[in-house]
């Protein structure tokens, strides 16, 4: 089934002017998709709520802050240095981001020897690479396929796999040395996917994706169920201003 099936997505036996098309209708179409998410965070902005940095639920007024105009203010003022530099980039530093082989006139009848996509693919890119490469003896497009997409997926499993009580990582001190070393994993990805399809590249981003996924569906449910996080403070506030500073506060301040 899966020639038949290939031929039906591509409009072809190879992509050509309809797989082109097709492709570009599904980049059209997504932002929609995105704009109703935005809306769906928007109500569970104001109707859940939202978390906080440490990770403490809640207990009384204090603990609050009016959406505006604080949230308008800050994220105005974020959004204003985003505009800043994206114009500059855009007016001024156009290829700075951009790769030469983009200037190349494509040719069907010959494949670039060295293909990157942009920057921010790199660590996927690298996952994908790993993983359709010779790896445990095993070679198979669809393996770096599956790969790669469930590198993206396995977050939404995040609730599920990592159960510990306390969400808030300041307070888990053995957690936060494999968050770092997190940081570090997909950074040696996104470095890797950016270099060639060669050795040493090739065995280090095999052993870098291994622990990707070793990270997830074996150190965080280990972690969450053998550490012992820091005590918690009893409130927002207290853990922002110390619990001398918060009790001198009134209650509906």
């Amino acid at each position: 089934m899966g020639e038949p099936i290939q031929i039906w997505l591509l409009g072809g036996y190879a992509p050509d002017q309809a797989a082109l098309n097709r492709f570009f209708s599904l980049h059209f179409l997504l932002p929609f998709v995105i704009l109703g998410v935005v809306i769906l965070h928007i109500w569970a902005l104001h109707i859940p709520g939202s978390s906080n940095p440490t990770g403490v639920e809640v207990k009384q007024e204090s603990d609050t802050v009016p959406f505006h105009p604080y949230y308008t203010a800050k994220d105005g003022f974020g959004l204003g240095v985003f505009l800043f530099l994206y114009c500059a980039m855009v007016f001024f530093f156009p290829n700075a981001l951009g790769h030469p082989d983009n200037y190349i006139p494509a040719n069907p009848m010959q494949t670039p020897a060295h293909i990157v996509p942009e920057w921010y693919f790199w660590p996927f890119y690298a996952i994908l690479r790993a993983f359709t490469q010779d790896f445990l003896f095993i070679q198979a497009k669809l393996m770096g396929v599956l790969a790669m997409f469930s590198a993206i997926l396995v977050w939404f499993l995040l609730p599920w796999l990592d159960k510990s009580p306390v969400r808030s990582g300041t307070f888990r001190p053995t957690f936060k040395k494999f968050y770092w070393l997190l940081v570090l994993d997909v950074l040696v990805l996104g470095y890797c996917g950016g270099s060639p399809a060669a050795e040493p590249y090739v065995i280090i981003s095999q052993i870098a994706a291994t622990y990707y996924f070793l990270h997830f569906f074996v150190v965080l449910p280990i972690v969450s169920s053998i550490e012992k996080p820091l005590p918690l403070p009893f409130s927002i506030t207290e853990a922002v201003l110390g619990a001398d500073d918060a009790a001198s506060l009134p209650a509906a301040e």
